[in-house]
């Protein structure tokens, strides 16, 4: 299997000596670990085999520590779009810095990676308790954010320079490849500057980490969106609400808000083929029978039935053709030739949705996603995000982390829970 030869190792810049001012915590010993499997017969194989089974570092404050932290400077980023919980965590981290270790020197780097490299002309901003004390409260970065690489000598030059020693790196797969080339430079000058990742992706698609934060605020704001074309469409006869959610290549939070929201009839998802003639058959089956229907779809879906430009964002992702615009005019057209008149409402709650404050449930996993990052970057770690595996934060080196994408198994208990509550065919071909 490809999962037992994954290298689980996190990198050390050196031996931790010095003692940590936390007092009153419980410590993390060197050994402790959370289990990759969770299924006891798996993990049995490898012990009959003489192996160790694959395993995370375990999260969390430790005795000895490798900064000195009266002389520690450290550095904030926020890179990609936006998402619930980015000001969450830039205070979880300025607050355990400061209040944790006694850390006085934390710049924030303004729109992402730019405000690493010296040409954009960006200014640093202080970042201490009061500054960050009431952000929570507000959507958004207060640092901003952008999109795309920038020249990873200038900014490891920039760190160098201001002798920042921890770079918090905030941000989705493309800033953890970024924060990747980064500590890759950062060990070709045989620097000791620890590069620490904080999984941001709306779309929970990060690998080996089973829940960013965010979604479950963004799933929670679906709820809206759903329950407004549910109304409308139970208004009108042969009504359909049509909502188009985030989800570029994984449909979590089309499928979770699916579930959650019992009113759902078809949900359309990146990780499955969309057969526009069997869907549309089925839409028309579910009016005649109950009058009215509502379809949520991911935005990444059914991009191979439509045209693409083939050019790509900031990012380097291919830019997306409008699933939600296409989707509603098929419908549109499906249904005047067969005669038959259907009210369709449509709605995009996608920018709504990223701009909104965390909830109190994200809110605290983001204070504690960003108390571990502080934790780890004050041990040295390095070239590595801060994880969440079956109840527990973990330690993911970030080159496993960008191996792949998390995506839905069409096979698997989620995929069939979304069946089971839509009631829409498995195969609508």
């Amino acid at each position: 299997m490809e999962d037992e030869i994954l290298n689980f190792d996190i990198q050390q810049l050196g031996d931790c000596r010095v003692s940590s001012p936390l007092s009153d915590v419980q410590f993390v010993k060197q050994d402790e670990s959370v289990l990759y499997y969770s299924d006891p017969k798996r993990v049995e194989a490898f012990y009959k085999a003489g192996l160790n089974p694959p395993a995370f570092e375990l999260a969390g404050p430790r005795s000895k520590i490798y900064f000195d932290p009266s002389k520690l400077k450290c550095g904030i980023v926020t890179c990609g779009g936006l998402c619930p919980g980015l000001n969450d965590v830039i205070r979880a981290i300025v607050m355990g810095l400061h209040h944790h270790y006694g850390v006085r020197a934390i710049f924030g780097f303004q729109y992402g990676f730019e405000g690493l490299s010296y040409k954009h002309g960006h200014p640093t901003i202080d970042l201490t308790p009061e500054e960050v004390n009431e952000i929570h409260q507000m959507g958004g970065t207060i640092l901003g954010s952008s999109r795309g690489p920038q020249d990873v000598v200038e900014m490891v030059d920039t760190l160098e320079v201001m002798n920042i020693r921890i770079l918090f790196a905030i941000g989705g797969d493309g800033t953890l490849r970024g924060a990747q080339a980064i500590a890759e430079e950062v060990g070709n000058r045989n620097l000791k500057i620890s590069v620490i990742g904080v999984p941001k992706t709306i779309d929970n698609d990060i690998s080996f980490i089973d829940q960013s934060f965010g979604f479950v605020t963004a799933v929670s704001e679906a709820r809206t969106a759903i329950y407004a074309a549910h109304t409308e469409a139970q208004g009108a006869r042969n009504g359909i609400g049509l909502v188009k959610l985030m989800g570029r290549e994984s449909g979590f939070i089309a499928a979770i808000a699916s579930i959650t929201n019992g009113d759902v009839n078809f949900c359309l998802i990146p990780e499955m083929e969309i057969r526009l003639d069997g869907f549309l058959r089925a839409l028309h089956g579910r009016l005649e029978k109950r009058r009215h229907a509502v379809v949520v779809v991911g935005e990444g879906a059914g991009q191979e039935l439509m045209e693409t430009s083939g050019e790509r964002d900031a990012s380097g992702n291919i830019r997306f053709s409008d699933i939600g615009l296409f989707l509603k005019d098929k419908i549109l057209t499906y249904f005047r030739d067969a005669n038959m008149e259907v009210t369709l409402k449509y709605i995009d709650p996608s920018y709504t949705i990223r701009s909104m404050p965390a909830n109190p449930h994200d809110s605290g996993f983001c204070l504690l996603l960003g108390h571990n990052a502080v934790h780890a970057g004050m041990c040295g770690k390095t070239n590595m995000v801060v994880g969440h595996w079956n109840n527990e934060f973990t330690h993911v080196p970030i080159p496993m982390a960008v191996s792949r994408r998390k995506q839905i198994d069409p096979h698997s208990r989620l995929w069939s829970n979304v069946l089971s509550s839509t009631g829409q065919p498995r195969d609508m071909s």
